[in-house]
């Protein structure tokens, strides 16, 4: 089924903003809360968010394989489980509907006003509900950025991180969706020059600048994915700051890993942009250094051109511009990763989402990390209002944000953005 929905021609009836993130070639997937309190799967395109349960209850995707419910739920882990055809059918469909020259939906006004809200009139949720999360570190230059500061800057990639997208199982349930802020975290440290760990807040809370991408149902147990088939289970991608403890994770990491450090908290940007929506924006991944094994050897454009902004945000003042990267650096492509994840028969489920690692790029004002821009707080990074960051301070707000452009279509992830409250002292009473 071709993917009429990406016409670069198209045009919307909905108003759409020059440098909008969201014109008719995007169609992104999200769930949000209506005016009148009721959650539904939606879209968007410019500043109108579109009630697709209403679509489809009204009978616009007419001829289209879905149950009544499905776009009725709290979540998109089912119609995300229908698959691809399904998705680029529905896509496809609602192009159609708001096409400048479709007058079917735009000259019904009682219709419309059922179908549209604006983004003041809705709340926007997780959109997945997130049964398993996957943490991969597949940025080589961030992880050669990392093992230069903490081990031997001649040795810094371990041995084996150029044969495998390495990664670690994270914890789902501090997944959140944007504008929901987060507390600085506490646990154990070990101080410098100290013999014995002590218990308080993280004095090092950090940013991590990543994507991340949703599955569908992909395999059963026991049953690899091919690493050119990957793609065909990848449903989409967001934006994602997994928030990070340095301090606690330097104590906490040897010999299994982040855990306390880690897991206080992601944040995610609510639309979920489809594959589809980005396939113009393909291009090759970096050549790998050493040969792979065969099962990680993959053809074709498996890199997306995704450009990558982090800003911070003080309490009273406006936002600064921290780092300014690109997804198309990652050394490690969703479809290896997808490929190692299941090369042991490990099954993957609708909603899984699956994290990019930090994405740093070559150069220092594109690291994404406050650990590698201000060099483990050895070079502040300096703000716009005359304050310096080593990292994130009380009541900083950190924002991220993405989008592809080419041939005068911008596609765009919005932001996603979280605030970094004290630490929890405990419920209100």
């Amino acid at each position: 089924m071709p993917i009429t929905a990406n016409n670069p021609d198209r045009k919307s009836w909905l108003h759409v903003d020059k440098n909008s993130d969201f014109p008719i070639q995007n169609i992104p997937f999200g769930v949000f809360l209506t005016r009148d309190d009721i959650i539904t799967i939606g879209t968007r395109i410019g500043d109108t968010a579109i009630d697709l349960g209403a679509l489809h209850q009204l009978g616009y995707f007419e001829g289209i394989p879905l149950t009544d419910d499905i776009f009725l739920q709290d979540t998109l882990n089912d119609f995300i489980a229908d698959g691809r055809q399904t998705w680029r059918a529905v896509r496809n469909r609602i192009a159609e509907i708001f096409d400048a020259e479709n007058d079917s939906l735009k000259n019904n006004l009682k219709h419309k006003e059922i179908v549209l809200f604006r983004l003041d009139e809705i709340e926007m949720q997780l959109p997945v509900q997130v049964g398993d999360y996957t943490d991969f570190y597949s940025s080589i230059e961030h992880a050669t950025n990392v093992g230069t500061m903490f081990r031997d800057p001649d040795n810094a990639l371990l041995p084996n991180w150029l044969h495998i997208p390495v990664g670690y199982h994270g914890r789902s349930s501090s997944i959140i969706p944007s504008g929901i802020p987060v507390h600085r975290p506490q646990g154990q440290t070990l101080p410098a020059g100290a013999d014995e760990p002590v218990f308080g807040p993280s004095k090092l809370v950090d940013f991590e600048l990543e994507m991340a991408f949703i599955t569908t149902d992909a395999n059963d147990l026991g049953e690899p994915i091919p690493v050119d088939e990957a793609e065909e289970y990848i449903f989409g991608m967001v934006l994602f700051n997994d928030w990070s403890a340095r301090d606690i994770q330097k104590w906490e990491y040897v010999p299994l890993g982040p855990f306390l450090a880690k897991n206080f908290a992601s944040s995610v940007s609510p639309w979920i942009v489809t594959l589809d929506a980005l396939q113009p924006y393909k291009v090759k991944s970096p050549e790998p250094l050493k040969k792979q094994l065969p099962y990680l050897q993959q053809t074709g454009k498996k890199s997306y051109d995704i450009n990558l902004e982090v800003a911070i945000q003080p309490e009273k003042s406006k936002e600064t511009v921290v780092s300014k990267s690109n997804f198309k650096y990652m050394y490690w492509t969703m479809s290896q990763q997808l490929a190692h994840h299941t090369v042991n028969g490990c099954p993957v489920n609708s909603g899984d989402l699956m994290g990019s690692g930090t994405i740093s790029g070559p150069t220092p004002d594109s690291y994404g990390s406050m650990l590698e821009l201000s060099w483990r707080g050895e070079k502040p990074v300096k703000m716009d209002d005359g304050s310096e960051r080593k990292f994130i301070q009380d009541n900083d707000t950190v924002i991220m944000r993405g989008f592809c452009e080419k041939n005068g279509v911008r596609i765009g992830f919005g932001e996603v953005s979280t605030k970094l409250l004290p630490v929890f002292k405990g419920k209100k009473k």
